[in-house]
């Protein structure tokens, strides 16, 4: 697909082969040239069931590359054409030799992305920030940078320290010609980049000819702190925390505490927070027990703070749901925060993933195609969005999606993870035990890929196996917490269901928040027809759907 809309947006035009490998593969990925595109260039035309001899669609330029040869039309519906502006951002660069500042041009960057995104939701759409940063230090033109992102307008800018005063410049540009529609350049005291973000996202906005709603912006004036002390903590916190490793979120909490800590009122610091704590469980395999105090608690003071935060919502219902297991609650919040800021890709993915588990694909599915929009660039959202796909049984669209998370991001564990499951399903056993021992190797040792491989082994009747892992996860256990659920999973590959219930009874009693999963996930079908499943179910609260 990311071919054909490659081609498709030079038709007639010679794409060059070199072009095809950079739209296709990231940077730092080994390709061998002549076989990777090859392959593509064949897949497409399998797909449109053309002929290199005689083409209708996709001409070879001997040597060179190749061109898109058919005639196109262009055809918008009531229901199609685009409703919004699409804007990305690109990450403000730091042009002084003060390393202190990088992190103040990242923060910089990700919060006129949300700024911008909440100003004229009806209107104005942003790219949101994991995709925004990719291109962090990129060679590529503005033309290939808009077109891969399907942007109409790109923000460019950058910070600078010049005699005590920060410098920050800012470009707004058009796409379709890189005509300069706006430049403005603004000389601040350090401690005032707060004020300089709300004129930046202001300026911009009126320029794109969009209307700005006084009500809207009073409320975005609540976003941060005044301290700007505070401010530039809450920033250190943020881009610790968008690694999403367990030593990074550890870094991230402790920035966000000392955020709060000069400004107990802090609302954006206590929603990061609460995010932290709550996803640290499937990402770290922290306690839940441990953990699901500090979350609630820090949502809490987010909304207390500013009620109207689509981040502090977004944490509200990450602790509600992983934590707390209340649903309603998570539902409820999730949507506040997509109405609140309509470009916040987490909001739609984390209602997408809450839908899909009670049985409402549908509606799940069209909500993660929104936020890939959003995040077209993202590892994580891919990731998600193959979690909800396989949910829906939808195996084989759920691999292509986990593999587009690995090509975007080749040391993403959870994509490995994705695709393990996928390959699982598909019946793909070799594949499946090489993606798991990826993702494995990639994520510091975290139970899921190690639990599922233990399965694997056991469905193949190879028990010995199945019972070393179940080994390895107990030794592991002997020196941090380790998910109950890992143990049960196994068990269940082994057909054993009283030790399966043993330990999902262990996974209650420690509040497990991979219990989330047993209403939609194939892998315990045929446990559906148990009283105690059932049962257990209904301890949990995890009413609905119980299946596909």
């Amino acid at each position: 697909m990311d071919l054909l809309v490659l081609l498709v947006q030079h038709p007639r035009q010679l794409v060059l082969r070199a072009d095809i490998v950079a739209r296709l593969w990231p940077k730092d990925v080994f390709v061998d040239v002549e076989t990777g595109v090859n392959t593509a260039v064949r897949k497409l035309r399998q797909a449109l069931n053309d002929s290199p001899e005689a083409p209708m669609f996709v001409e070879t330029v001997p040597g060179r590359g190749y061109r898109f040869v058919a005639n196109m039309e262009v055809v918008l519906t009531a229901d199609s054409a685009p409703s919004a502006v699409m804007v990305a951002v690109l990450p403000f660069e730091n042009l002084g030799s003060d390393p202190e500042r990088e992190h103040l041009a990242d923060g910089l960057t990700e919060e006129t992305i949300a700024m911008l995104g909440q100003i004229d939701p009806e209107h104005l759409s942003v790219i949101g920030r994991t995709s925004s940063m990719a291109y962090k230090g990129t060679r590529k033109s503005l033309a290939v940078i808009g077109g891969e992102l399907n942007v109409q307008y790109l923000i460019e800018g950058s910070i600078q320290g010049e005699t005590g005063l920060l410098r920050i410049r800012c470009t707004l540009i058009r796409v379709r010609d890189q005509a300069q529609m706006w430049s403005a350049s603004y000389d601040r005291e350090p401690t005032s980049l707060l004020s300089v973000q709300q004129e930046l996202s202001t300026a911009i906005a009126m320029q794109i000819k969009l209307r700005l709603s006084p009500e809207r912006f009073e409320s975005l004036s609540r976003r941060h702190t005044r301290n700007a002390d505070a401010y530039d903590l809450y920033l250190r916190g943020r881009r610790f925390w968008s690694q999403l490793t367990p030593l990074t979120t550890r870094r991230a909490v402790e920035y966000y505490i000392r955020a709060i800590e000069i400004d107990r009122d802090y609302a954006l610091a206590w929603a990061g927070l609460a995010e932290a704590y709550a996803a640290a469980p499937l990402n770290g395999d922290a306690a839940p027990l441990d953990v699901w105090p500090h979350a609630r608690e820090a949502a809490a003071h987010a909304i207390r703070s500013e009620p109207n935060l689509a981040e502090g919502q977004h944490a509200l219902g990450q602790a509600s749901w992983f934590l707390g297991w209340d649903r309603p609650t998570a539902e409820a919040a999730f949507r506040r925060a997509v109405a609140l800021d309509p470009s916040n890709a987490w909001a739609h993915s984390m209602l997408g993933h809450l839908l899909s588990q009670v049985g409402r694909h549908d509606e799940a599915l069209r909500l993660m195609e929104r936020a890939c929009v959003l995040e077209p660039l993202s590892s994580a959202h891919r990731a998600m969005s193959s979690q909800v796909t396989f949910q829906a049984r939808d195996y084989a669209t759920a691999l292509e999606q986990a593999r587009q998370a690995t090509a975007v991001d080749p040391e993403f564990w959870i994509g490995y993870m994705m695709c393990g499951q996928a390959y699982e399903q598909l019946g793909e056993t070799d594949l499946a035990f090489g993606a798991l021992a990826s993702a494995a190797r990639l994520s510091g040792g975290n139970s899921k890929p190690l639990s599922l491989r233990g399965y694997l082994h056991a469905k193949l009747g190879q028990v010995d196996e199945a019972r070393e892992m179940l080994g390895l996860l107990e030794e592991v256990s002997r020196s941090r917490y380790v998910p109950p659920y890992a143990m049960a999973l196994v068990h269940a590959g082994l057909g054993e269901p009283e030790a399966v219930f043993e330990w999902l009874d262990r996974a209650y009693l420690v509040h497990d928040v991979h219990l989330m999963f047993l209403t939609v996930d194939p892998k315990w079908d045929s446990y559906r027809v148990a009283p105690r499943f059932g049962i257990l179910l209904q301890r949990c609260g995890f009413t609905g759907a119980t299946g596909g």
